[in-house]
C-alpha cells in the first residue's frame, strides 16, 4: 500500500474564527471596536453606533477570507 503525497491543510486563524462571522452572501460580519474600556471618555454617539455586528469592506473581507480558507462554521 503507497500513500499518496498530499499537500497539508492550511490552518485557520484562531482569532478568526472566534472575532469573524461570514454571511450567506459572502460578506463578513465583526463586532465593534473600542468597547473596551475606557468608555467614560467616548460620546453616547459612538458607543450607541458601536453596537451589534458591523460588515467589513471588501478589501478586510477578502483578508479575512484568507485567514480561514475553509470558510467559518
Amino acid at each position: 500500500m503507497r500513500k499518496e503525497s498530499q499537500m497539508p491543510k492550511m490552518k485557520t486563524k484562531s482569532s478568526v474564527k472566534k472575532r469573524f462571522k461570514i454571511t450567506g452572501t459572502g460578506k463578513v460580519l465583526a463586532g465593534p471596536g473600542n468597547k473596551r474600556h475606557g468608555l467614560i471618555n467616548r460620546s453616547q454617539k459612538m458607543k450607541r453606533k458601536a453596537r451589534g455586528s458591523q460588515t467589513l469592506t471588501h478589501a478586510d473581507g477578502l483578508t479575512v477570507k484568507q485567514w480561514a480558507p475553509y470558510g467559518l462554521v
